[in-house]
């Protein structure tokens, strides 16, 4: 049994807002290399980029998060459903790892509270997107959409 939606309609959009995700961690990961670039890959100081505390090893990994889902999204057949699901459970875990040891020495990422709200809410959207953007056949629909009647 499906425990998320087969074909929703508003698939298209739970796409795009998927792509938005993944455009957002790329921009700002070219912005804090930018405004990182001479400093060492894990400083601890005040580089902030957008308002959020970041240094030059997060920029390059939301880089590489953000170009991974905008591949996903480009190619899609569920491989953007995937790749926004795990990726929504990684970030939730750095989140929280990161909310943990904000102000310790062991915040390896720079992170400020708004990079960590920030980096939570997107992992929610993110999520949001690959359980809505699922395609099947109109027998996994059918199925979905039975099982989702019955309480």
């Amino acid at each position: 049994m499906a425990h998320t939606p087969v074909n929703h309609p508003a698939r298209p959009v739970y796409r795009a807002i998927g792509g938005l995700v993944g455009l957002y961690f790329v921009v700002f990961g070219v912005l804090g290399i930018i405004a990182s670039a001479g400093n060492d890959v894990l400083a601890q100081d005040d580089t902030k980029v957008l308002g959020q505390g970041t240094n030059l090893g997060f920029s390059m990994l939301t880089i590489l998060l953000g170009a991974a889902i905008l591949v996903g999204t480009a190619i899609g057949r569920n491989l953007d459903v995937a790749i926004n699901q795990w990726l929504a459970y990684a970030l939730m875990a750095l989140g929280l790892a990161e909310l943990a040891f904000l102000h310790t020495d062991a915040n390896i990422f720079n992170f400020s509270i708004l990079t960590d709200i920030v980096v939570l809410t997107l992992s929610l959207v993110l999520l949001m997107a690959g359980m809505y953007g699922k395609v099947g056949t109109d027998d996994e629909h059918e199925a979905w959409q039975k099982a989702r009647l019955v309480l």
